[in-house]
């Protein structure tokens, strides 16, 4: 069991801070806590609409460890339910694909339309048509998740009274100003597999500038100095504000110009870099030690990219993300060593957004502490 005295370091006020201990990365205990008292009461991120495209389409995905699944319905709207018939709770989507107008259970070809209600039972009273006595169908259809989409990313929440959703993308719509999502459609996905790292360690990563120009010296072009952090309630990272100059001397194949690094807590993502690029990360915890990502590429809807600089923007990326894959493998390495028991020290000027990420882990997890 977890108790109190694990955040007591975390915790401890000062000048320089220490970070979650290294058990929030690679205990199995710690990851259960997060899925209860984190990922069960916020709005996470799990995929792209683009990917659903057709009435029908549906995909299992896991939030906070349960069996959930995405489904486009006849309507054309992405909704969410609980991923189990309600007759004897097998999980009915067991891999991406189109179901047709009918969710049918495999087992007993107990069938669901595409607005989660049951419309057939067959033999459930003894024979094909017959219902037991006060068995209704309209008691018995799927359970639905709260579900919303913004532009291209679907959100759940499991909480039976979230957050508003509009409130949570508030602060994010704040720091985009006048640069309007819509106008932007995927170009590429890259599908960057399972990372043996904490998601956090991916989350804070990405939140924070002062590796930038150590790790990504060779695929990026943006001094540390012209950065800064991002701290918006729930919406973290950091950004960089590129001189014309700046950008017109940043070497080819790198990147080199103005970009705002976003997240909303607890794991979505968003890289805008200017004039008409954006980049969003599927970060899907699977254990405490690993973690499946993919990022999709958008470009803006008057852009024109060629098939070459689609490639090229995708091999840059892949090699971005390689490089900080590189630094949260030993990252998480390094905490199971007992020196990060007490957690490492953070930064106050470039990692303070790191930091208030970490505090919205502390707090979620912190009741169920004993």
């Amino acid at each position: 069991m977890l108790d109190a005295t694990l955040l007591d370091n975390f915790d401890a006020a000062g000048a320089v801070v220490h970070g979650l201990p290294g058990m929030a990365y690679t205990s199995d205990s710690f990851m259960q806590l997060e899925r209860e008292q984190l990922f069960a009461n916020h709005w996470v991120f799990v995929d792209y609409a683009h990917k659903l495209p057709k009435p029908g389409d549906a995909k299992p995905i896991e939030v906070a460890g349960l069996p959930l699944f995405l489904l486009r319905d006849q309507q054309g709207q992405i909704v969410a339910f609980h991923n189990v018939c309600r007759h004897r709770n097998l999980k009915l989507i067991d891999a991406t694909g189109n179901c047709g107008k009918l969710i049918r259970c495999p087992y007993h070809s107990w069938s669901y339309d595409l607005c989660g209600v049951l419309r057939n039972a067959p033999y459930f009273g003894g024979h094909k048509d017959v219902r037991p006595p006060e068995f209704r169908y309209e008691d018995n259809g799927l359970v639905p998740i709260n579900c919303e989409v913004w532009h291209d990313w679907i959100f759940v929440n499991l909480s039976p009274q979230p957050m508003v959703f509009d409130d949570f993308i508030a602060p994010i719509r704040r720091q985009l100003g006048r640069n309007e999502v819509t106008d932007y459609v995927p170009v590429a996905t890259i599908d960057l597999g399972e990372v043996p790292c904490n998601w956090k360690l991916l989350m804070e990563n990405f939140i924070e500038p002062y590796h930038v120009q150590f790790v990504h010296k060779s695929t990026t072009a943006q001094p540390l100095e012209d950065h800064y952090t991002v701290i918006d309630e729930h919406c973290l990272g950091s950004a960089v504000e590129l001189s014309a100059e700046q950008v017109a001397s940043a070497r080819e194949g790198t990147l080199g110009v103005t970009s705002h690094y976003l997240t909303l807590f607890p794991n979505f993502v968003m890289g805008t870099y200017q004039p008409d690029q954006m980049g969003v990360h599927l970060n899907e915890p699977i254990a405490a030690a690993l973690t499946r990502q993919q990022r999709v590429i958008y470009a803006h809807k008057d852009a024109r990219y060629s098939d070459a600089k689609i490639e090229q923007l995708i091999e840059l990326w892949r090699s971005v993300h390689l490089e900080d894959h590189a630094m949260c493998i030993r990252l998480q390495q390094g905490r199971y060593s007992p020196l990060a028991t007490q957690g490492g020290l953070l930064s106050p000027h470039w990692e303070n957004s790191v930091r208030k990420f970490q505090e919205r882990v502390a707090d979620a997890i912190r009741p169920a502490l004993i």
